[in-house]
């Protein structure tokens, strides 16, 4: 009885250690935010304003980001998205401690290995960012327009898969808002469940 009292007590007084996520609606502004990245300047989100911004959750120790590292898939959208002027930034939220977490020494140099070319690669190991948007899955992409609004948040690509045979087959949800978006059309495909690991808050 006295334990059943204090779970009543610990929920009415907001106690309970559970990580808070804010939510995050598509076509709302998108939350500022600053990190350090792995070269060790400061990046915040609203140095961006006026370009098209894609956000990644990464961790590449999770099978569903190697599908899309190991296929070639997520370094062919980067240099796309650069091409046209997008920002890409790269976010990996893994605690210390946790599958994924690494140096800024060690996370550089896996993203050379890989031949990825974001525009930065940033560290969250406190989740904060993470949680600010509300990131749940590696891969979880978030694209803002340059007016600095939500445009597309969600998955990848339409197959939930590990496989990297699936990508040619996919609907790829980030190319397809981001080609619509910059062609003064809505996104057909405006919030998508993101799949993939969870990220290791």
């Amino acid at each position: 009885m006295q334990t059943l009292r204090l779970l009543f007590l610990l929920a009415a007084t907001g106690l309970f250690m559970c990580p808070a996520f804010a939510e995050v609606s598509t076509g709302d502004a998108a939350p500022d935010f600053t990190l350090s990245d792995v070269d060790g300047k400061t990046q915040s989100l609203s140095a961006y304003k006026g370009n098209y911004v894609v956000l990644e959750w990464f961790n590449f120790d999770c099978p569903f980001v190697k599908k899309h590292y190991d296929g070639g898939n997520m370094q062919t959208l980067q240099k796309e998205a650069s091409a046209k002027g997008v920002v890409w930034l790269s976010i990996n939220s893994s605690a210390s401690g946790k599958e994924g977490n690494y140096s800024a020494a060690d996370t550089k140099k896996m993203v050379a290995e890989r031949g990825a070319s974001p525009s930065a690669v940033m560290l969250d190991s406190d989740g904060a960012v993470g949680k600010l948007y509300g990131a749940k899955t590696t891969p979880h992409m978030y694209i803002i327009n340059p007016e600095g609004d939500l445009i597309y948040q969600g998955a990848i690509d339409s197959k939930a898969s590990a496989d990297a045979a699936d990508i040619a087959s996919s609907k790829n949800y980030v190319r397809a808002a981001l080609d619509e978006a910059m062609a003064g059309e809505p996104v057909t495909d405006a919030t998508t469940k993101s799949y993939g690991c969870s990220v290791k808050y």
